[in-house]
């Protein structure tokens, strides 16, 4: 088997992911990035215990210069994160400019470094289009340019880009994941909020209305 470096932020998407690849990967190694959002501490406590729980070698990069120079509702430098459905036109503000690019850069290099020919990321088909840097189409632009700017000829996978966000809880509950160890608010507080669009699309997906969702959320 091969290895892999993944793109692993601590969500459930990415969780499960991991979980995945854990049969499928002979050593995995795990990027967390710490960009100065709101809810990075409580994504990347849960991306070092899965690391843990699935036997990754786990990094943690800083990117500090994303929360100086760039503008979103995430971050500790914006304006607070909106509640409501994706479909809201104020959740354009939740974006973090070329985020997956800048993240996908960096595994590249690293990838590239360690003679491992594949990055896989958790994109999938449910992702909202205000995130233009998880559709389909730039996956593939990524992985063109990973393929030309590298030595190694470095592949860019997205493994769940034709599933949707329920279909990935399916896919967790097959291999028996937690998803207690996963963080999905944007707001970052000692509970899932369940007000955001982010805790919204996870109650739809783990079956929040048919009592199977195991989340605790603010009340």
């Amino acid at each position: 088997m091969k290895d892999a470096v993944i793109l692993l932020s601590g969500g459930m998407d990415s969780g499960v992911l991991l979980a995945w690849a854990k049969t499928r990967y002979n050593v995995i190694h795990a990027l967390t990035f710490d960009y100065g959002s709101k809810h990075s501490k409580k994504e990347i406590a849960m991306a070092t215990a899965l690391a843990g729980r699935y036997g990754a070698i786990f990094k943690q990069i800083e990117l500090p210069f994303i929360n100086t120079l760039f503008s979103s509702s995430l971050l500790t430098s914006g304006p607070e994160v909106p509640e409501g459905s994706y479909k809201e036109k104020d959740m354009l503000s939740t974006v973090v400019s070329f985020r997956n690019g800048i993240m996908l850069s960096i595994a590249i290099g690293y990838a590239e470094n360690l003679h491992i020919d594949e990055v896989l990321i958790a994109s999938h088909k449910g992702d909202h289009p205000v995130y233009p840097d998880t559709k389909e189409a730039f996956i593939h632009a990524m992985s063109k340019t990973a393929k030309e700017g590298t030595y190694t000829g470095v592949k860019v996978l997205a493994p769940f880009g034709s599933l949707d966000k329920k279909d990935i809880a399916d896919k967790g509950r097959a291999l028996n994941f937690d998803f207690t160890m996963t963080w999905t608010c944007y707001k970052g507080l000692e509970l899932h909020c369940g007000k955001c669009a982010a805790c919204l699309e996870r109650k739809y997906a783990l079956g929040y209305d048919k009592g199977l969702d195991p989340t605790r959320y603010m009340k």
